[in-house]
């Protein structure tokens, strides 16, 4: 019990998590509940959510969950054969930037939201590195509703990487770890609600 509540404290206090080619920090508790509830209803409610498809050997597959991009207005992003041009930023999606700017201690131009509206929804083994994002890119993470977990995979060794990502944290990944490790959030046949996961990052 005491060793959960040091490594409880140490990841909520910003220190970083070195990993080999790469390094994260976990905040569990980064949004307060209050902070957490009211963000999860407004982003409901007012984002423009879409079913984007991919075109898989000449036919359309449905993402399996919803997304949306907001940003600035000259910041497009392209990934999976899709190029998204950025929604304008809400009072909240601001609110929550400045927040996660002050303690990632880079700015952010986009935001990639994504909704998982229950188990069956998911995300692939993917990395965040496309051009636009520079090398060793800074992507900071924010959860929101229930909590899923969150795989990390390290390219060559093959090492991984599980966390929990609760209502209310933070994850921010930087060093080298987009060009060395993939990550992916799992379908899973537990009852789940719904999540909202953003992803703020700095086009280039």
């Amino acid at each position: 019990m005491d060793q959960l509540y040091l490594f409880q404290d140490y990841i909520n206090n910003f220190e970083p998590i070195k990993i080999q080619n790469g390094e994260y920090i976990y905040v569990t508790n980064f949004f307060k509940k209050e902070e957490s509830d009211f963000y999860l209803k407004n982003l409901l409610n007012e984002i423009n959510w879409k079913q984007e498809s991919m075109n898989i050997y000449s036919k359309n597959v449905n993402f399996p969950r919803l997304t949306a991009w907001y940003g600035d207005d000259d910041k497009p992003y392209t990934f999976s054969g899709l190029t998204l041009k950025p929604e304008k930023w809400t009072k909240p999606l601001l609110d929550i930037k400045q927040k996660v700017e002050d303690k990632a201690k880079t700015g952010f131009n986009s935001v990639l939201l994504n909704l998982y509206r229950n188990g069956n929804d998911s995300i692939s083994w993917h990395t965040d590195a496309e051009k636009e994002l520079g090398r060793n890119p800074v992507i900071a993470s924010v959860n929101f509703g229930a909590t899923r977990k969150f795989q990390l995979r390290h390219n060559e060794t093959k090492v991984r990487i599980d966390l929990l990502l609760t209502h209310g944290s933070l994850l921010i990944m930087q060093g080298e770890l987009q060009h060395f490790w993939q990550h992916q959030v799992p379908k899973t046949k537990q009852t789940v609600d719904k999540r909202i996961n953003l992803t703020f990052r700095l086009i280039k």
